[in-house]
């Protein structure tokens, strides 16, 4: 059974249309209106082998914030849906990923219950016209809408680009680990035999 999603989101702030494809092989096609956010959302796609279309269009005059954590809303539910019941899947996925002078760890539980720990300091309030601060808020609207725990933790890094990259590098590498199917697993990896909350 495909493991797809589609998600329309409308506001008066943002309007976005969202499809995930978990058993893709990473294509993006992405245009949100902030350039280095795109560039993020491509290489989450590409590393996670996760097919990811979005369009989204937001209140750009006033500032970035609406669109970036709405999208992350977005990408939350669309995960959550295109999960199921979670059925034969790792659950768990965790990666340490190099970025240049950068290290950051991701690790996640997509065991339906929400928590969220983002320790991550970045250089710079700005990387290029992109506030440093929307990667916390994006990963917390992510992991707060597919309902996972998500822990995120840069151990060094001096350049905010490569934090960043860091960071969404090895969220694509852990959540490429806990959706793919466990041929060892039969039914929900769970003791309490659902994972739905």
């Amino acid at each position: 059974m495909p493991r797809i999603a589609t998600i329309h989101r409308q506001t008066e702030e943002t309007d976005i249309q969202l499809t995930v494809n978990l058993d893709g092989s990473g294509t993006a096609e992405i245009q949100t209106g902030i350039g280095f956010f795109d560039h993020m959302l491509t290489l989450l796609a590409k590393h996670s082998c996760i097919d990811l279309t979005i369009a989204a269009s937001g209140d750009l005059h006033v500032d970035q914030h609406h669109t970036v954590e709405d999208v992350g809303i977005c990408l939350g539910q669309a995960f959550k849906e295109s999960l199921g019941d979670k059925s034969g899947i790792h659950r768990y996925g965790h990666f340490t990923l190099p970025m240049e002078e950068s290290l950051a760890t991701v690790s996640v539980d997509l065991c339906g219950r929400y928590a969220f720990v983002f320790r991550a300091e970045f250089a710079t309030p700005k990387i290029g016209d992109f506030d440093s601060q929307l990667v916390e808020d994006f990963c917390q609207a992510f992991a707060a809408n597919t309902l996972c725990n998500l822990h995120v933790g840069v151990h060094y890094g001096r350049n905010s680009h490569h934090v960043s990259e860091a960071i969404f590098k090895a969220m694509a590498r852990a959540l490429r680990m806990a959706v793919e199917n466990d041929s060892r697993i039969d039914g929900v990896p769970s003791t309490k035999g659902t994972l739905s909350n």
